[in-house]
């Protein structure tokens, strides 16, 4: 079995030349989703809650189209702009984590693209593979 790409038309189009999806056997790496709204391409912008929200919603829409779920979530790597913002962050992403919650990854960066104030990347199991 060799890797497999992934697209799909519930997920911004990448910014840049990557795969949105990548699986490997049962693993599915979905690359860092920024707050890019799907059906406009544009930024969610506001707040970190709205960032944040968009962000995880665009992961849990490509987790599903690909076979898997946030439930099957094996790590997570967070990118922010300001770890003071990490409460907040924390706050929307436990909504979405509920019960078994991944290995995590938080990491204060100094810029993301298209000026977002967070970016997540998700490593997953992929049921069927």
């Amino acid at each position: 079995m060799s890797k497999m790409i992934h697209q799909s038309a519930r997920a911004p189009k990448p910014v840049g030349p990557y795969s949105v999806g990548v699986s490997y056997k049962d693993l599915l790496f979905i690359s860092g989703q920024i707050p890019l709204n799907p059906i406009t391409n544009e930024m969610v912008t506001g707040s970190l809650e709205a960032e944040t929200r968009q962000v995880l919603d665009n992961l849990k829409n490509l987790l599903e189209d690909f076979g898997s779920s946030l439930e099957d979530v094996l790590k997570v790597t967070v990118f922010l702009i300001d770890m003071k913002q990490f409460a907040a962050f924390n706050a929307i992403y436990a909504e979405y984590f509920k019960t078994t919650p991944p290995a995590r990854s938080v990491i204060q960066v100094g810029a993301l693209p298209k000026g977002a104030n967070v970016e997540v990347e998700a490593i997953a199991i992929r049921k069927g593979a």
